[in-house]
């Protein structure tokens, strides 16, 4: 996933403020991270770089050393900006996240034009280190191994007004033999639950009314302070804040994910339904080998639990084609746990090397061509499920939080969008007479119609729809206000606790 984050900023300057941009790859956690740059950024003077215009003063790469082929797209764009550097040697270039945690050196030596290079535990040293290399004309790498600050406690310049995310962990403790993340962030550091509920309360105060929790693994959250069940109090906790309309979470792992948290999940309205469990695999062997530590039994054994105690939940996952030694069976139980799992949709992923980890150096790695083989016919099975699920809420009435980002065809269709309760991505029309939702109003509409990956809704009459005006809507009046913008939609693409699905291979 690829976003742009970038807030206005106002001066009484005569000077010229220098500009911003951050570009961002890889997990949600990434996108939080994010925001706190931009947040840190506008806190030391610089104002966003408006779209359109020349590259900005301070271009910063917020990467990711997980998804395919991460450090080549940082290269290649680090090496589109180098000849624009040359005629404009004032202009600062940042590389930092998990890329930078694990490269180090290897950027400064390959992208020698680059200002600074900082890792995942030192975010809050970005202004600082630009100053410094800006004065002492020299690059700077500062790469700590342990968490500085905790990344919550920074400024903040949030994508959107109506949906917030908030870290109540970092790091992992597990090991999962294709990941790197544990190498990169470190040990998981759980913030005390009043830090996190304030934090929400604050978010609330300001017009947000959909908050998703962050953590590598949520469910493990508490084990810093010795409380197994601290993940399931917490959600009942989200429940009493009033304001807080939705709550979320990403992403639980299966093999910590408790009795006690479907239930809060369902006795907590706020909570919705609609969780994301990764799977990776349907075969017990490649789990084991993967050293995920639970099997296919009971991964579908929690699915059946979430659904017997919420009916409506909606389900996805992540995906791994092609891990080292995956055989025709094996990929066939993939198949088979997909089948029953019935996903409202799947990131899917074709496993690749990652140097560093354990898998790398597994024999029986397998061609291109196989993966690519099975890739296919697993996508293809997914999305007719997708289409199949979608289907089904055809009739239904859904209650939509609208979003600033419409769709491809908005213009077309005269369709704005938002998310339904359960994270579906409705595209709605507004029948004749009908008000106009501002980004982060509710509506409530019937599904006319379905595809793969959205819902249709086309209300015949009045009757069919209404319009919620909230917190958030008049949070967003306010936004526009200040930056002088005009209109019902935003031209910026919302987050709301899932990734985007990825673009097909």
């Amino acid at each position: 996933m690829t976003a742009s984050i970038s807030i206005s900023h106002e001066q009484d300057s005569a000077v010229s403020t220098r500009t911003y941009e951050v570009r961002t790859y890889g997990c949600q956690m990434n996108v939080h991270d994010s925001e706190r740059l931009a947040g840190l950024l506008e806190a030391s003077g610089l104002s966003r770089q408006e779209a359109g215009e020349e590259i900005a003063d301070v271009v910063v790469f917020n990467t990711c050393a997980v998804r395919e082929n991460a450090d080549n797209k940082l290269y290649g764009n680090l090496g589109m900006l180098a000849h624009i550097k040359e005629n404009r040697p004032e202009m600062q270039i940042a590389v930092g996240g998990c890329l930078a945690q694990k490269d180090r050196e290897t950027i400064l030596k390959k992208a020698p034009w680059v200002d600074v290079v900082f890792g995942t535990h030192n975010v809050g040293s970005l202004p600082a280190l630009l100053e410094r290399a800006r004065h002492n004309n020299e690059a700077q790498l500062e790469i700590l191994e342990s968490l500085e600050v905790f990344p919550s406690t920074l400024p903040t310049k949030r994508d959107s007004v109506h949906s917030g995310w908030v870290s109540i962990s970092v790091g992992c403790n597990n090991t999962c033999t294709f990941c790197i993340v544990p190498a990169l962030r470190g040990k998981e550091r759980d913030r005390r639950p009043g830090e996190i509920l304030a934090e929400i309360e604050a978010l609330v105060a300001d017009g947000v009314i959909e908050v998703t929790l962050l953590g590598q693994n949520v469910n493990s959250y508490g084990v810093e302070f010795g409380d197994r069940l601290a993940f399931g109090k917490l959600l009942r906790a989200c429940g009493q804040i009033e304001g807080l309309e939705r709550v979320r979470f990403t992403s639980p792992h299966p093999a910590a994910f408790t009795d006690d948290v479907i239930e809060a999940m369902a006795e907590t309205p706020n909570v919705m339904p609609q969780l994301h469990m990764p799977l990776q695999s349907g075969s017990d062997k490649i789990l084991k080998d993967m050293r995920r530590s639970y099997r296919s039994k009971k991964f579908l054994g929690i699915l059946e639990k979430v659904r017997t105690l919420i009916p409506d939940a909606s389900i996805t996952t992540d995906i791994i084609v092609g891990f080292p030694g995956e055989s025709e069976e094996d990929f066939q139980g993939t198949l088979d746990v997909v089948e029953a799992s019935r996903f409202a949709s799947a990131f899917t992923f074709q496993y690749s090397k990652r140097p560093g980890t354990p898998a790398a150096e597994l024999p029986d790695q397998l061609p291109k061509a196989v993966v690519q083989e099975r890739f296919e016919r697993l996508t293809a099975l997914q999305d007719r499920i997708c289409a199949e699920e979608n289907a089904k809420q055809v009739g239904r009435t859904v209650e939509v939080l609208v979003t600033e980002h419409a769709g491809r065809k908005s213009t077309e269709t005269h369709r704005l969008s938002g998310r339904s309760t359960d994270q579906r991505l409705v595209h709605f029309s507004v029948p004749a007479g009908g008000e106009i939702p501002r980004p982060g109003d509710l509506v409530t509409v019937p599904v006319t119609g379905s595809a793969a990956f959205h819902l249709v809704s086309d209300p015949a009459t009045l009757a069919e729809y209404s319009v919620r005006r909230s917190r958030a809507g008049d949070a967003w009046d306010r936004s526009q206000a200040e930056s002088c913008g005009t209109g019902t939609t935003g031209t910026t693409g919302v987050s709301l606790g899932m990734p985007a699905l990825p673009a097909r291979k």
